[in-house]
């Protein structure tokens, strides 16, 4: 499913199913996708779970959506040029599949990295 920002909050559909769904927060829009997913294949008999929809979002929703990651810090990161990375972010460039999956496996590693973290207070 394709999600995309709102003024008012979040939307998805699928691209292949005419399956629809919005909401205000990004927890509550995965909750009504599955439901939705899951309500379009019923006649069919089909049971889906979490694990078979994926969601796939733009480099500008999601930079939109996750403002505390900085791009230039992500450049950094990944051994990227600063500027061609803002301009995927904003649009002005699409990048190319392994450009793509390198800015993909940085964000995956931070994430990782985040949640391996505890925080404690003296």
């Amino acid at each position: 499913m394709i999600l995309e920002k709102t003024d008012t909050g979040f939307s998805a559909y699928a691209a292949d199913y005419p399956v629809y769904t919005t909401a205000r927060t990004l927890a509550e829009l995965l909750d009504n996708a599955f439901e939705a997913t899951n309500l379009y294949f019923e006649e069919e008999n089909i049971q889906l779970t979490h694990e078979n929809i994926k969601f796939e979002i733009d480099f500008k929703q999601f930079f939109k959506y996750y403002r505390v990651l900085n791009s230039k810090f992500l450049a950094g990161r990944i051994g990227m040029n600063p500027t061609l990375l803002s301009q995927y972010v904003q649009g002005h460039k699409k990048p190319s599949d392994k450009q793509r999956d390198k800015i993909l496996s940085g964000i995956h590693q931070i994430g990782q990295e985040l949640s391996e973290i505890n925080l404690i207070q003296r």
